[in-house]
C-alpha cells in the first residue's frame, strides 16, 4: 500500500473518530441545555402555583369559610388542590405538553393517586423529611418529561377538617368524594407531592437533530479536505518521489548520466534530489576512469 493511501486510511480514522466525538458531544450540551431551560420553567411553573396556594390559604379561604354555610363544599373555591388543578387546566390550553399533579397514595380524587414513580418519590420524601424537592427526567407513556417535584406535608390543622375523619368532613364533601379515599391524614406526615411536568422529548429530539447535522457537515467537510489532501499528495509528494525512483533506476543502470536531476521544489523532496543528483555525478565519474 503506498504512503498516500495509508496516510489518507490514518487520516480517514482520526477524522471519524473525532467526529464521534464532536457529535457525542453537541448532542450532550444540547441535551443538558433543554433539561436546564425545562428546570427553569419548572421552576417559574412551581412557585406561581406555590403563590396561588398561599393566596387561598391566607387570603381567600378564611372569607370563604365565613362566608359558606356548614357542611357545603365547593371544590373550586374551598380546595387548594381543585383550584390550582383548574387554574392549570386553563393554563394547559395555551401551553399544551405541560402537567401538573398533586400526586398522593391517599387522594380524595381518583385521578390524583400516585403511579409507581410518583409514590417512589412520595416514599423519598417521607424517608429524608429535610429534602426540600426533587427532580430529574421520567417516562411517562413512553414521551420524556423533566419533573419538578415538592413534598406536601401536614403542617395545617386546618386541612384535617377535609381530610380527617370522614365524619368530620363537610357532608357535601363527601357526597361528591366518598368516605373511603383521602381522609385519616396525621399532622406532620408527607400525604403528597405537587409534581410539575416539563415535556423534553422535542427539545432532545432537536439535540439529535443538531448533532446528525452537525455529523453531516463535519463528513462533507472531511470528504473535501481529504480529497484535497489526495490532490496535494499526488502532486507534491507521489509525483516527485516516483521521477526520482525513475531517475535513480537509470542512474543505477548507467542511463542518461548526463541529465542533471532537479525538481521543482524547495522542501525535503529537493534535498533528496540534490542527493541522487550527486550520486548521479558520481557514477559518471567513476564510469570515466
Amino acid at each position: 500500500m503506498g504512503i498516500r493511501n495509508r496516510f489518507l486510511i490514518m487520516m480517514g480514522i482520526l477524522s471519524l473518530l473525532a467526529l464521534i466525538a464532536m457529535g457525542l458531544t453537541s448532542y450532550s450540551f444540547s441535551k443538558r441545555a433543554a433539561i436546564k431551560e425545562a428546570e427553569n420553567k419548572g421552576t417559574i411553573i412551581y412557585n406561581y402555583l406555590a403563590s396561588q396556594r398561599e393566596f387561598f390559604n391566607e387570603d381567600q379561604n378564611p372569607i370563604i369559610n365565613e362566608l359558606v354555610e356548614q357542611d357545603r363544599f365547593y371544590p373550586y373555591l374551598m380546595s387548594g388542590f381543585a383550584a390550582s388543578r383548574k387554574t392549570f387546566e386553563y393554563f394547559n390550553e395555551r401551553m399544551p405538553g405541560f402537567m401538573i399533579k398533586y400526586a398522593a397514595t391517599n387522594p380524595l380524587l381518583a385521578s390524583n393517586k400516585a403511579d409507581s414513580e410518583e409514590t417512589k418519590i412520595i416514599s423519598n420524601f417521607k424517608a429524608n423529611p429535610s429534602q426540600k424537592s426533587s427532580s430529574g427526567t421520567i417516562n411517562k407513556n413512553g414521551i420524556a418529561f423533566y419533573y419538578h417535584a415538592v413534598p406536601f406535608k401536614v403542617d395545617n390543622i386546618g386541612c384535617l377538617t377535609c381530610h380527617g375523619d370522614p365524619a368530620d368532613a363537610p357532608k357535601d364533601q363527601v357526597g361528591i368524594y366518598g368516605s373511603e379515599n383521602g381522609y385519616h391524614w396525621q399532622e406532620g406526615d408527607v400525604v403528597a407531592s405537587l409534581v410539575v411536568y416539563i415535556p423534553i422529548a422535542a427539545a432532545i429530539a432537536d439535540a439529535k437533530t443538531t448533532a446528525f447535522k452537525l455529523l453531516g457537515i463535519g463528513a462533507g467537510g472531511l470528504i473535501l479536505t481529504m480529497l484535497i489532501i489526495s490532490i496535494f499528495l499526488e502532486k507534491g509528494i507521489v509525483t516527485p518521489i516516483m521521477a526520482l525512483n525513475a531517475r535513480t533506476e537509470e542512474i543505477s543502470l548507467g542511463k542518461n548520466l548526463d541529465e542533471p536531476v532537479s525538481i521543482d521544489s524547495k522542501d525535503e523532496i529537493a534535498t533528496l534530489a540534490r542527493g541522487i543528483d550527486r550520486l548521479r555525478i558520481s557514477v559518471a565519474r567513476m564510469l570515466k576512469r
